[in-house]
């Protein structure tokens, strides 16, 4: 068998467009943006243009999360408000103080309903939080920044009415 043809450089060649333009995976902190790519391989920043692009956008990500989280809040509140106001289910009347619920809408039928809808809100925000931290696990200093700023401004815009303190430590 004649091996003459073959690359014996140490580099496997997967079709596409060659070694250059594949992304590069760093484990260790870097601020080398060649051939970065950022969670998906459809996501390869090439040119610096398309650096700052794809900073602003993990920013507005950044920013998303700090929204989801203060949206999450406000539907806590304003479902905590309704099942307050709402009648127990052996009650009959509905009250004038109640005049938003539906004829059939207790306490405890809003109660399961308001979890469930806070169970699913619940997985979003961790879903979110476990993508930004892959985001910020492309050990990039750029990115890591960027991260950072987005956390930073979610924060100042959202979060005026929120405690600083994290409950967790990854998300």
């Amino acid at each position: 068998m004649d091996h003459s043809q073959m690359d014996h450089s140490g580099h496997m060649d997967h079709g596409g467009d060659g070694m250059d333009d594949m992304c590069s995976m760093s484990m260790l902190f870097t601020w080398d943006t060649t051939n970065l790519c950022i969670v998906f391989k459809q996501w390869h920043i090439r040119s610096t243009p398309g650096l700052v692009v794809s900073l602003l956008a993990v920013v507005l990500i950044a920013m998303g999360y700090e929204g989801l989280r203060a949206t999450c809040r406000m539907y806590e509140q304003s479902m905590e408000a309704r099942v307050d106001l709402a009648p127990n289910a052996h009650e009959e009347a509905v009250t004038e103080t109640t005049p938003f619920l539906r004829s059939g809408q207790n306490r405890d039928l809003l109660t399961r309903r308001s979890h469930l809808i806070k169970s699913l809100l619940y997985g979003l925000q961790n879903f979110y939080a476990f993508m930004l931290m892959l985001v910020f696990m492309t050990y990039n200093g750029w990115v890591m920044v960027a991260v950072s700023v987005g956390a930073f401004l979610g924060y100042y815009v959202f979060g005026n009415h929120t405690s600083a303190t994290k409950e967790t430590a990854c998300h």
